[in-house]
């Protein structure tokens, strides 16, 4: 979402695929891709241990995806699979993007961004590529 990156941990399940609750486990290549994202490097540094949890609500193609952070700061994003829509970064910029599902996946690709999230053992396994770095579950 968004925003979500890494592998997370279900804490919550629901009736559709995505539907639950999802705490960050790891994250592989954090600094690097932060500082892609242009986040201030003190920022980098608070956010790197947070935990953050992520809420994922699926109703059919329709999605809410939350990011909730320490301190009361979130970030929602709202999509339906195929139709454009607007998707926030961490760093609080917004791109426009049509994301798609592929073989069980959530994939979001504009042209410098690519993302997918899938469901893997229970877990939210979410990978984010963005100007030749990934973010990804270590």
């Amino acid at each position: 979402p968004a925003s979500s990156f890494g592998s997370w941990t279900s804490q919550l399940s629901g009736g559709m695929a995505f539907t639950g609750k999802y705490e960050i486990e790891s994250e592989k290549n954090y600094d690097e891709f932060m500082k892609r994202l242009a986040l201030p490097s003190d920022a980098i540094d608070k956010a790197r241990n947070l935990k953050i949890i992520s809420e994922v609500k699926q109703d059919g193609q329709n999605f809410t995806w939350s990011q909730q952070y320490p301190g009361g700061h979130s970030i929602t994003n709202t999509f339906t699979i195929g139709k454009e829509c607007d998707i926030e970064t961490i760093g609080g910029k917004k791109f426009k993007a049509t994301v798609q599902m592929e073989g069980g996946k959530v994939v979001v690709n504009s042209p410098n961004y690519h993302h997918t999230a899938e469901i893997v053992d229970g877990k939210l396994v979410e990978v984010s590529h963005l100007g030749g770095t990934s973010l990804d579950p270590s």
